[in-house]
């Protein structure tokens, strides 16, 4: 990763960001049975997040799927 200045009161740079909205649109439409694996280490692994953003990610997808219902 390329140290991009964070800006906001996130905390999180734009790179990070836009990694933690794909983990999160592929968690909520990616059904659980096809995923194998618990969500962090999972999303740790595909998509190169922290801990933090990984649950910041299935917060996210939690939120895409509500709004979907």
């Amino acid at each position: 990763m390329t140290n991009l200045p964070i800006g906001g009161t996130t905390g999180l740079c734009h790179e990070t960001s836009a990694a933690i909205d794909e983990a999160a649109t592929w968690l909520a439409t990616t059904p659980r049975r096809q995923r194998g694996k618990p969500a962090v280490p999972l999303l740790r692994g595909r998509f190169g997040l922290t801990a933090q953003e990984a649950c910041e990610a299935i917060r996210e997808a939690n939120l895409i799927w509500a709004r979907s219902l």
